[in-house]
């Protein structure tokens, strides 16, 4: 069902889309930062909604790319590929493939991974490993491989969740297959044949990030008890770090680079590492599970500082961190209504939070600064699908719907 708000369709039919494109899991970068400049702003009874969709199951965030929305989710035994108009909500195509996976111990049997939208295809990854490649003209699949049956890799507890990276000609996936030493695998993105396989690691729910050390490009990847850096051509690995603990752990937070050096964070007892990095190693200079200890949430970086969630959303623990992780400090803490999100705008943070509220935060060093707080959706009892921002509309999910909201305006 589609519901849309006339009198901001008009509005929103002359906004430029070309630019602020949210194309894959946390942006254009995969850090949580916005490449756009934007004005948060909403009348007093919170955002508008612009449009709404109905949706499957699942904890697959939104994807947005040339006026186009992309959500994944599962309806019966089919994963559906949407693609909707980013303006209007309308239904384009929808591309769909059997999924027989069965959730353990999650009640969603549906998909967790952002889609990865290039130029012309969508990448997704299912809960079962499924990795599909979609034609954005036609919606119709060009490629699928089964990743978990190929590679005997392992569901998890939660089935796959670390969401593909697209790289020149090929997409690179944490798809755990250790018995067949394919814990990482590149896919050719032209008919999804194997490229290259590495590594004996199982997989996380941690998506691989790219970056450059020095003139080398890399890929870091957290897996279920390291993170590895990876020469994307090749797949040699440059070297490893570990970072995981035994027993029911996940390792969900991607790799998040400052300058040159990394951080890398959990939950579960394993806390967080920051070290500095070099081509061939890494050097750390701490490691504590009292700074800043993740379940799931990607932190973000401005001017050097980083922004956190602390705690567990099963414990019902969130607090919103401010780090110096080069003194290894805490500059404040400010208890969260409920575990989240982070999107980093300008020099403001958008906090979504499974209470269904949208909180907007100064990205301020020296003390935590309330600019705004609504409730924009359901309460979600399971995790919370990672929003999308795009040309100041955040596009969010809950349990049953796909909504489009006015926060903003850009500058």
């Amino acid at each position: 069902m589609i519901r849309v708000a006339i009198v901001l369709l008009i509005s929103l039919q002359t906004t430029c889309v070309s630019a602020g494109d949210w194309p894959q899991i946390l942006g254009p970068n995969r850090d949580g930062i916005a490449d756009e400049s934007l004005t948060v702003s909403w009348p007093e009874k919170g955002p508008v909604e612009v449009w709404s969709a109905e949706v499957g199951t699942g904890f697959s965030g939104p994807a947005v790319r040339d006026g186009k929305v992309y959500q994944l989710h599962r309806v019966d035994d089919q994963l559906v590929l949407q693609c909707y108009d980013a303006l209007t909500g309308k239904p384009l195509w929808s591309a769909e493939h059997p999924c027989d996976y069965r959730a353990s111990i999650s009640y969603d049997d549906g998909p967790r991974c952002v889609p990865t939208v290039t130029e012309s295809q969508a990448i997704t990854y299912g809960p079962g490993g499924k990795l599909q490649a979609v034609d954005l003209k036609t919606g119709k699949q060009q490629w699928l491989v089964d990743t978990h049956q190929k590679y005997k890799a392992d569901a998890g507890y939660f089935g796959a969740g670390s969401s593909p990276l697209v790289i020149d000609d090929r997409v690179i996936v944490n798809v755990g297959g250790g018995r067949s030493e394919a814990g990482m695998v590149a896919f050719s993105l032209k008919d999804g044949s194997e490229l290259w396989k590495t590594s004996s690691e199982a997989a996380s729910y941690s998506s691989p990030v790219v970056t450059k050390i020095g003139k080398q490009t890399v890929v870091l990847a957290v897996t279920r008890m390291k993170c590895l850096a990876l020469d994307p051509a090749s797949g040699k690995i440059l070297f490893e770090i570990p970072f995981g603990k035994r027993g029911p752990t996940v390792n969900a937070a991607n790799p998040v680079m400052i300058d040159n050096r990394l951080f890398l964070t959990a939950s579960y007892g394993i806390g967080a590492v920051f070290g500095k990095l070099t081509p061939s190693s890494f050097e750390s200079e701490w490691s504590s599970d009292q700074i800043l200890s993740s379940q799931y949430t990607t932190s973000v970086v401005k001017e050097s500082f980083l922004y956190g969630i602390h705690g567990r959303q099963d414990l019902g623990q969130a607090e919103l961190r401010c780090l110096d992780p080069r003194q290894q400090k805490v500059l404040w803490s400010q208890q969260l209504p409920a575990y989240g999100t982070l999107i980093l705008v300008d020099d403001k943070l958008l906090i979504t939070t499974t209470d269904g509220s949208l909180t907007v935060a100064e990205a301020n060093p020296t003390k935590f600064i309330l600019l705004n707080r609504a409730n924009i959706q359901q309460a979600t009892e399971g995790g919370l699908a990672l929003p999308a921002l795009s040309n100041g509309y955040l596009y969010v999910r809950d349990a049953k719907t796909l909504r489009c909201l006015k926060i903003g305006n850009l500058n």
